[in-house]
């Protein structure tokens, strides 16, 4: 069986946002510095430590 990345992450964001229940505010920042941050110069840097 094989399951969409996409899903698996959905599924995972939301039983924790459901069971931890953290701060909308939290939550945004996460997103958005998650997001800037792969787009940013340190992209490449971080890619080897992330693997």
């Amino acid at each position: 069986m094989s399951v969409p990345l996409w899903f698996t992450l959905a599924v995972v964001g939301y039983l924790g946002i459901k069971l931890v229940r953290p701060p909308a505010w939290l939550v945004i920042v996460l997103l958005l510095g998650g997001y800037l941050l792969a787009d940013s110069l340190l992209a490449p840097a971080l890619d080897p430590a992330i693997k």
